[in-house]
């Protein structure tokens, strides 16, 4: 890679991070973002990127940002590669969420007058909304719009070094295994948080590679991306249903925030088990307090399967501009990974 500097936009929402490349400084192939996707997973510039700028000393193992490309079309505003350390996710809500934010704060979108402004992005899994509502200059919150998500299997049972466990598989632009924490003696708390990442990757790579990871439409949405490991917190006051989440997704990788696309996965199991009913919410809690929102705005039939429509309201916060260099004698190129 001849690159020396490379400029980013950084977000974070509901405390997890994400790094914005609006110019990547390389060569993104493809028709379709589904694609680009496809071509950035193989390309060793591409690739080379995402590691530059998600490893360490520029970044970290919980890393996360995305690349933007043009859309499928002229219906959507923006296309975006999303990436962590293991590679390029097929979705992911918190990503869409800061987009909306900087679409809008960089004037890349024009905001409406009416307060509410709906920035169209095109991802791998399909396109989505980020529908940004402001109060004059100031962005107070923004709904995720996903695609239509549903569940795949229910009550699969599988073989853990915690012994059997019983988990649902539903698909939120990505897919996910869905386990309770109490079931395996955990409550989703920061102190337990070596132990829920290592009972989340273990899943995630027992039903990888099964036939319960496979997506009924499009094999390039093909593995499980997450588990999410969740407790019930009871029904409030105005009826709303709490839960809390922490999400291990791609290799051991920890989503601070409740995960948008998580979220959307966790909504079609509930909903389809007819525990969050028309019109209730949800108030998905993360491992760090932080908190989305969200309902089910509709249904359609996906694969003859019931599907739902959610929509996931959070808000992200701009937490710098960063010109990074790469120093051609720098002998640890393009970083390293922890985890």
């Amino acid at each position: 890679m001849n690159i020396r500097k490379i400029s980013t936009t950084d977000y974070h929402t509901a405390g997890e991070p994400f790094r914005i490349v609006s110019d990547p400084p390389v060569a993104i192939e493809g028709a379709t973002v589904a694609e680009k996707r496809m071509f950035a997973i193989s390309d060793p510039h591409v690739d080379g990127l995402r590691r530059l700028l998600c490893f360490e000393p520029r970044g970290h193992a919980d890393m996360y940002g995305g690349f933007l490309t043009e859309p499928d079309d002229e219906g959507a505003h923006l296309g975006v590669l999303f990436w962590h350390k293991d590679g390029f996710s097929t979705a992911c809500g918190h990503g869409t969420i800061a987009l909306g934010v900087w679409a809008v704060q960089s004037g890349l979108v024009k905001p409406d007058p009416s307060g509410v402004t709906d920035v169209r992005i095109d991802v791998p899994s399909g396109r989505v909304t980020a529908r940004v509502h402001a109060e004059g200059e100031r962005i107070t919150g923004v709904d995720f719009l996903s695609v239509a998500s549903y569940r795949l299997h229910k009550q699969i049972g599988i073989s853990t070094s915690r012994g059997e466990v019983v988990v649902d598989i539903s698909f939120g632009g990505a897919t996910y295994a869905h386990l309770d924490a109490s079931s395996i003696g955990l409550s989703v708390v920061p102190e337990n948080y070596p132990e829920l990442i290592a009972v989340g990757r273990e899943i995630k790579w027992l039903l990888n590679d099964t036939d319960y990871a496979t997506h009924p439409l499009d094999d390039r949405l093909n593995g499980i991306y997450g588990t999410i490991l969740f407790e019930g917190l009871g029904v409030d006051d105005a009826g709303d249903l709490h839960q809390r989440n922490v999400t291990v997704f791609a290799d051991g990788e920890v989503d601070r925030s409740p995960c948008g696309s998580g979220t959307c996965s966790r909504v079609a199991v509930l909903a389809s088990d007819g525990v969050l009913q028309p019109g209730q919410r949800l108030v998905h809690h993360s491992i760090v307090g932080t908190r989305f929102l969200a309902r089910v705005t509709g249904e359609v039939p996906v694969a003859g399967r019931q599907a739902f429509l959610p929509e996931v309201t959070g808000m992200a916060f701009r937490t710098g501009r960063h010109t990074f260099e790469i120093d051609p004698e720098d002998s640890l190129g393009e970083g390293f990974v922890l985890r």
